[in-house]
């Protein structure tokens, strides 16, 4: 079947500059449209307005109607011309043809693939989301265990098991080196700073020791708390700022 018009199946629709063209019209499309229109045509519903394609010629763009194949029919019979008959015979013939069981069935078929391919897509963000938030998630079962403060040695451990390659000796120096703890040589060394502690990043356990000479002692010791381990995990992790 030759085509006499062309017809967006998508949309159900035509160019109403083509169909005036294909019709052999007389008078110039900008004064004939709007006279169809007049017709009881609705804009929005059965016409939509749109700029046409330009010509290989160059020229510019100019206005164009995006009309319903019902709309088309309907003036094809205003026409009273052998062309209207034509083409409005030719609408009719495409739409049987749309409508048969096969056409309905490939239809049917398109919009199930592309169902399909808009779930893969989806399922394929989905799993870069889980990849994205696995190591997060194990991590918030280890904290969730953990319903304690931890020894640095022990953060160490789990940042390991995280996938973060390094050991409490390395643990230690990058604290000091980002102000986490005190790198000044004495008594304080290892200590949290001040900033930590505000951030609730470490709590110090104090433990005293009985010498052989009778005298007591007192040992310092720092521990991560559980909203430290959440916190170092995802610095780690790049979750942190």
């Amino acid at each position: 079947m030759n085509d006499l018009v062309k017809v967006n199946f998508d949309t159900q629709t035509v160019s109403a500059r083509e169909l005036h063209e294909q019709l052999h019209i007389g008078t110039r499309f900008n004064d004939w449209f709007p006279r169809m229109c007049e017709y009881g045509f609705e804009e929005g519903k059965e016409y939509y307005s749109k700029m046409s394609k330009t010509t290989e010629s160059g020229g510019r763009p100019s206005v164009d109607y995006d009309i319903s194949v019902d709309m088309a029919k309907q003036i094809c019979m205003i026409q009273r011309t052998p062309e209207g008959k034509a083409v409005r015979q030719y609408l009719i013939d495409l739409e049987k043809a749309w409508n048969t069981p096969e056409q309905v069935m490939a239809r049917a078929l398109k919009i199930a693939n592309q169902s399909i391919e808009n779930l893969k897509t989806q399922n394929i963000a989905l799993v870069a989301d889980n990849d994205r938030m696995r190591p997060k998630e194990i991590f918030a079962d280890a904290v969730a265990a953990s319903h304690t403060s931890i020894l640095i040695g022990d953060l160490a451990k789990l940042l390991k098991q995280n996938g973060v390659d390094i050991g409490q000796k390395r643990l230690f120096a990058w604290m000091r080196e980002n102000g986490y703890l005190i790198k000044r040589r004495g008594s304080d060394w290892n200590m949290p700073t001040q900033r930590s502690m505000e951030m609730g990043l470490f709590e110090v356990k104090e433990s005293t020791v009985n010498n052989p000479d009778g005298s007591v002692s007192i040992n310092k010791t720092t521990k991560v708390t559980g909203k430290g381990q959440q916190y170092f995990i995802n610095k780690f992790l790049g979750e942190v700022a």
